[in-house]
């Protein structure tokens, strides 16, 4: 059964396609667009008319991608941008009318649980684990193994969010950016002291600004779901690419092996939070995962089918 899975992201929408065969997904492709419909929405509460349209445009693009690839089933669930917005509904009434699809806008606890699941995929053994998923608007925290979830917590803490906030400068000020630091450590100081007492050997790590993180720590040229999949990073190196990143102009960022150009602006508010985490769990390394909240809803949607 060939299945599709859409994501709309406060950054970026992504697309899984795979074919589910005997509880496992196969032949796995991934797309990306970077949609930004979370742009400037803690300004005043709204999804401007701009970012519906862009992201409208986009998800046409990849239900005809579906499409042409015989997907039997389209499913697409809507994050943290379209659940904290006022006019949320506005561009999922437009996505159903317009090109017939159901976007179901999720939960931060049906985010990280998707996470957890999608993650659980793509890895081997059941140790208790922590899943960390870094997106533009939030970051999800869970923590479990295979029989089940034992926490869950989504903080409004995200790479896009905390960029348009704070860091205004290019290069970075880091007047700004100590603000920054400050405001994230007090949103999740409390999920990461109640993490703390949990003593969790083992970190996973999901989501664009850890993927990309990856990504540039490997220098790679071209993306590569194998190699991301399984890598780990110390979190020596982060603080490495943390310092380089602050000194950086945007321009610089954009020419960075591994990093997407359009992700430029706001690795850095997405490497902090990281770094704040792993810093405050004292944490020396994090695996990461290519399998995250799109295979978790596809393997949720085959298993109700089956």
């Amino acid at each position: 059964m060939r299945i599709a899975t859409i994501d709309i992201g406060t950054n970026s929408m992504r697309l899984l396609i795979g074919d589910y065969i005997d509880g496992q997904i196969h032949n796995r492709k991934k797309l990306m667009n970077t949609t930004r419909i979370g742009q400037d929405v803690d300004k005043d509460g709204y999804i401007s008319e701009e970012a519906i349209k862009r992201n409208i445009e986009a998800l046409r693009e990849f239900v005809g991608i579906c499409r042409e690839e015989k997907c039997e089933h389209i499913y697409s669930m809507g994050t943290s941008a379209l659940r904290d917005s006022k006019n949320g509904y506005k561009f999922v009434e437009l996505a159903k009318q317009e090109i017939g699809i159901d976007v179901e806008v999720i939960s931060g606890e049906e985010e990280s649980n998707l996470g957890f699941s999608g993650v659980l995929e793509g890895l081997k053994g059941n140790d208790d684990i922590l899943v960390i998923d870094i997106g533009g608007g939030s970051t999800e925290f869970i923590i479990g193994n295979r029989d089940g979830i034992k926490f869950a917590k989504s903080e409004n803490v995200g790479a896009l969010r905390m960029t348009e906030k704070f860091l205004k400068a290019d290069p970075i000020n880091e007047n700004e950016f100590d603000e920054m630091s400050i405001f994230i450590e007090g949103k999740i100081n409390e999920t990461l002291n109640h993490i703390n007492k949990k003593s969790i050997k083992k970190l996973i790590g999901i989501g664009g600004a850890i993927t990309s993180l990856s990504a540039m720590e490997q220098g790679l040229q071209v993306y590569s779901m194998e190699k991301i999949h399984n890598s780990e990073i110390c979190k020596k190196d982060i603080d490495i690419i943390l310092q380089n990143l602050k000194k950086m102009t945007l321009s610089d960022k954009k020419h960075l092996k591994g990093l997407q150009p359009k992700r430029a602006d706001i690795i850095t508010a997405g490497v902090k939070i990281l770094n704040i985490i792993m810093e405050k769990l004292e944490i020396e390394n994090i695996v990461v995962s290519e399998y995250d909240n799109l295979e978790g809803l596809m393997c949720l949607k085959a298993k109700k089918m089956s």
